[in-house]
């Protein structure tokens, strides 16, 4: 009798469980993309650092290309 007062007929509805598989696949392509922009956004930190390394490093002139 519980279930025909909440309208529960036939089970769960199937539009429902459509909207939540769609919802739980989003969440995990939106975690993979956090990850990967995680992931690029360290390596640029780490270039960015070796680049200004190499920039505190005092050469009074530099050598000349060899042709």
């Amino acid at each position: 009798m519980a279930k025909a007062l909440l309208g529960y007929v036939g089970g769960s509805d199937p539009r429902l469980l459509a909207e939540m598989r769609r919802l739980q696949q989003r969440v995990q392509d939106l975690e993979s993309e956090l990850v990967r922009i995680q992931a690029e956004n360290d390596a640029l930190a780490a270039a960015a650092s070796h680049e200004s390394l190499l920039e505190s490093i005092d050469v009074p002139q530099a050598e000349p290309a060899l042709t």
